[in-house]
């Protein structure tokens, strides 16, 4: 066999794809050094991908439906960099506030990220160009100036760089599955990015797979503290597998076809429920990216990135997770054994015949790190022991929803990265594709997606009688979101009113007109669905997309479980429903839930009758800020409702920035008279302060029972 220069040469015209850092060291210098190279090559490489977009139309053209266009990838990655550091008050001042608005929340295949296009008013592609160089130079800037000791640490400023590095890796691989899914007309071949040159056109000269045998044994998964790390990747869980067979390779484009040409796509028995409602709603006949008509074998070809080529029978076949396990069904009914795809311990129990991980190998084990070609190759090139492609060539689909390992935390910076997906529906891929790079192409690396989703992956099967248990809507025991579920939907408290269903009530009343309403800071729900009793649309908006799934779990009609604690250990069990508030469809359907930042809202947020800020402005890096640009976004006579106990703390606000309970030239300013101050200009204040009472409960036996000022503000016309 001949094949093409692997991508990491010079002869191959891309930057040299550097693996993840190992967080130790002796050297702070020299670490340093590394994380620029680092910062510096993750960042021309991601632009050299979009080398492969030939037409203005790929750019603002949505590939899928549930994803945006590929513009907002292209800023996305280096404002994450911006609104991260912003976050951890690294740095004080913005690039661009409408760019870092525009395209900050990029978990593109949630519910709610805002997709309706006639939002978006996108940046020009020159635009972003410019943006993207300033925010190189000014990481670059920050890189060499900031703070280094060794090790690296989740506390470290070096985190949030290697955090946005490892998120624009990520969105490497992601953005390049995009590009293959639009038209061919928009895209065009890079010698950058070669495709592998090696394939057998031939079904019958493909190599037979095979099962081989697997020794049972415990397996320990849980990631160790020498490279970065997503928050899912960290805790503990211990398994004992049993005995189990394993196929020698991927399933291949030849191995699949004979699951097609059995009806693999027409028979319902070999679907789950899910399975058949994604291929009925597809009409899928066979997988994604063949083109051309089953029926006429030789003549199917395959759609890369940015080519069509004759099909290459001994490539791994690349579906979605429903795809895999229907194949699974099918070969269980063909051979009469337990087939199916591995777990995430069986995987990780095949995986450790490879001694060496990124960063430490000498050269990557199989088709991975963008090290060989911009393509997968075939399933028998890289074989490790006695089998082949443990790791690289396409990502390997398992039956394991993903949640957190014993002792999970979630980092600070990136509260959405993970605690979204720990709902059943999205199941983990391992060992990474040809272009997984980084920290998506160590062992430990957990992604998970949808399982009608479209990645670079396919699949091995095994013979095995392990179950992974799949929950839908798991209770939920973050603390914190527990607690607002409570306070929210959960009972009353010493005869104190629900706090929401008050606040919704006055806004009510102290509003003349009921047309359009914005919660901002809406936590889990509450008060919106209480709102849109009285108003015809409401815009609830958290930062937090915690919070904001549940919110959307309730507009759904779902319910949604959670755990409060009694005592120690011991919890009690509730569920929070709307129905039990005589709320329901009428009122969800008035709802838009969506993330938000509260001190750079998009521009689409605009001409409310009210704006209800609920104990929010205590909570805010920059409160002058937001009271300063939220009259824009009232109309003339519209009503400002603010309320918070006004607990000002370092931790969440900068001393500087509280408004209120600080002496100012001696004499003690309150946050009231701040606020007068503040919004004099734009506002005229309604009434007098008043106190409205709310309680919390953390135990069975411990509350807080607080009083927040109640102030009322109506925009001059």
């Amino acid at each position: 066999m001949t094949f093409a220069h692997p991508l990491h040469t010079e002869s191959a015209g891309l930057p040299a794809p550097t693996r993840t850092l190992l967080l130790h060291g002796d050297d702070p210098a020299e670490k340093r050094r590394e994380l620029l190279d680092y910062f510096t090559q993750t960042f021309e490489l991601y632009e050299r991908l979009f080398d492969c977009l030939a037409d203005e139309r790929a750019w603002f053209t949505k590939a899928i439906r549930l994803r945006h266009p590929l513009i907002f990838y292209y800023g996305h990655t280096a404002a994450f960099f911006i609104n991260k550091l912003i976050a951890a008050r690294l740095i004080d001042e913005r690039i661009d506030p409408r760019i870092e608005a525009m395209v900050a929340i990029g978990v593109d295949e949630m519910s709610w990220d805002d997709l309706d296009e006639r939002h978006y008013d996108w940046p020009s592609v020159g635009a972003l160009r410019h943006y993207r160089a300033k925010v190189r130079e000014r990481v670059i800037h920050f890189i060499e100036q900031m703070p280094l000791t060794l090790p690296i640490d989740w506390q470290s400023p070096a985190w949030a760089i290697l955090m946005g590095i490892e998120h624009e890796r990520i969105h490497l691989e992601t953005s390049s599955v995009l590009i293959r899914q639009l038209p061919l007309a928009w895209v065009r071949p890079q010698p950058h990015w070669p495709a592998c040159p090696q394939a057998r056109r031939d079904r019958t000269s493909v190599p037979a797979n095979t099962l081989l045998a697997v020794a049972g044994g415990e397996v320990v998964l849980g990631k160790r503290d020498d490279t970065y790390g997503w928050d899912n990747e960290y805790g503990e869980r211990r398994i004992t597998l049993a005995p189990f067979q394993a196929s020698r390779l991927l399933v291949s484009n030849a191995e699949f076809f004979a699951f097609v040409e059995a009806g693999g796509y027409t028979e319902r028995r070999f679907w789950d429920d899910e399975g058949w409602g994604w291929r009925e709603f597809a009409d899928a006949a066979m997988p994604s990216f063949w083109v051309g008509d089953p029926g006429a074998p030789e003549a199917l070809r395959l759609r890369l990135m940015t080519e069509e080529v004759n099909m290459p029978w001994d490539w791994p076949v690349e579906v979605n997770q429903l795809e895999a396990a229907a194949f699974c069904r099918w070969k269980s009914e063909v051979t009469g054994l337990p087939v199916q795809l591995p777990s995430e311990a069986e995987w990780m129990h095949l995986r450790q015949r490879i001694a060496l991980d990124q960063p430490t190998w000498p050269r990557a084990p199989g088709n991975l790190n963008l090290e060989y070609w911009a393509s997968s190759c075939p399933v028998d090139r890289f074989q490790q022991e006695a089998f082949c492609d443990l790791v690289g060539n396409v990502w390997q689909w398992t039956s394991t929803p993903i949640d957190g390992y014993e002792g999970f935390k979630v980092h600070p910076l990136y509260d959405d990265f993970s605690t979204p997906t720990f709902d059943g529906k999205h199941n983990l891929m391992k060992g990474g594709s040809w272009i997984s790079t980084g920290n998506e192409a160590i062992a430990a690396a957990r992604y998970a997606f949808r399982r009608h989703f479209f990645q670079h992956a396919g699949f091995r099967y095994l013979v095995s009688h392990h179950r992974e248990a799949r929950t839908i809507n798991p209770y939920e025991t973050d603390t914190l979101v527990a607690q607002y579920l409570d306070f929210h939907y959960g009972p009353s408290h010493f005869g104190v009113p629900n706090y929401s269903q008050t606040l919704a009530t006055l806004a009510a009343e102290l509003t003349p007109n009921h047309q359009r309403a914005l919660d901002i800071g809406c936590a889990v729900g509450r008060t919106s669905f209480e709102l849109a009793r009285h108003f015809q649309h409401v815009d609830g908006v958290d930062y937090s997309a915690r919070f904001i799934d549940v919110a959307l779990a309730m507009t759904r009609q779902e319910g949604f479980r959670y755990a409060v604690p009694l005592e120690g250990d011991l919890v009690d069990y509730r569920q929070a429903r709307l129905a039990d508030h005589a709320l329901g469809a009428e009122q969800a359907a008035r709802i838009h839930f969506s993330q938000g930042d509260a001190c750079n809202l998009k521009p689409k947020y605009d001409h409310y009758d009210l704006v209800l800020a609920s104990n929010l402005i205590d909570r805010l890096r920059e409160p002058a800020r937001f009271l300063q640009e939220i009259g824009r976004r009232l109309r003339p006579g519209g009503i400002l409702l603010l309320t918070s106990p006004y607990t000002w703390l370092e931790e969440y606000t900068p001393k500087a920035n509280w408004l209120g309970g600080v002496r100012e030239n001696g004499e003690a300013l309150t946050t009231h008279q701040a606020l007068q101050r503040l919004l004099a200009a734009e506002f005229e204040e309604v009434g007098t302060p008043s106190d409205v009472p709310f309680v919390i409960r953390e135990t069975a036996r411990k509350y807080q029972h607080t009083l927040a000022q109640l102030t009322v503000w109506r925009r001059r016309g």
